[in-house]
């Protein structure tokens, strides 16, 4: 009786370190990205990107076609401020700031500031479930915030098999699930918002070459159209956007 124990015992410590499955990627299509955008947000709307850039003194939120890299429109932020993770809801902006703790709200057409948020900790990378602004500030907790308040509402730890997934940076959501930059890596986890548990990752080693990576930072900048089911990735200082399909298990 007590081997049967032992046994099922490891079979369970076995099971609970199955390695998480990792996903490949394939490019679709390729499309320029100005080189002296230093990604932190990116969604796409109505046909376009909106994409938040960071740096003192350099950040900005834009609007961009996607075809041609034009800056259709954009609002520099004040030189003090760092601009960080970006996403919409209703007519509405919603814009982070790396240490300052302020989360800017702007009018979505005309980029005309309309309030600000306040938050403790850092800003990191921002999107939207459809019900909540969701939230990372750099480590293994993302938040949950009220779109009309900035009140935090919920927060999961993000684990991987146990452990904590630490550098979560810009997110998206997409299907169900958030995905997010994990950064200084070539790896976007796939969350539930549930239970904060990384279901799967996406490796996205290659995907820009070492010529194009010359002067560039990390992969950062995940966006998602639900009308079309499609992806795109880029990177601080890259100079492309990628559309990807999520390839077979690695």
């Amino acid at each position: 009786m007590r081997t049967a124990f032992l046994v099922l015992a490891l079979c369970a410590g076995l099971a609970a370190q199955t390695p998480t499955p990792v996903y490949g990627y394939k490019v679709v299509q390729q499309y320029p990205h100005d080189r002296g955008a230093f990604t932190q947000g990116l969604l796409y709307l109505d046909g376009v990107l909106y994409e938040g850039t960071g740096l003192q003194g350099r950040s900005s939120i834009r609007k961009v076609e996607l075809t041609t890299g034009k800056v259709l429109q954009q609002r520099n932020i004040e030189p003090q401020y760092f601009g960080e993770g970006l996403a919409s809801f209703g007519d509405q902006l919603f814009e982070l700031t790396w240490q300052h703790g302020v989360m800017f709200v702007y009018d979505r057409a005309t980029f005309k500031p309309l309030k600000t948020f306040t938050y403790q900790g850092e800003g990191w990378g921002l999107t939207t479930d459809g019900t909540s602004l969701v939230m990372s500030d750099g480590t293994s907790a993302i938040r949950f915030l009220d779109p009309k308040t900035g009140r935090e509402i919920r927060r999961i730890r993000v684990t991987d098999n146990g452990s904590d997934v630490a550098d979560l940076n810009e997110l998206e959501f997409i299907k169900g699930e958030i995905w997010a930059n994990v950064w200084q890596t070539n790896r976007i986890a796939r969350i539930n918002p549930r239970t904060g548990k990384v279901t799967a990752w996406l490796n996205l080693n290659g995907i820009l070459s070492v010529m194009e990576s010359a002067g560039t930072d990390v992969l950062n900048g995940i966006a998602y159209d639900a009308k079309t089911d499609r992806i795109w990735v880029t990177g601080k200082l890259w100079p492309k956007i990628f559309e990807i399909k999520v390839d077979a298990k690695k």
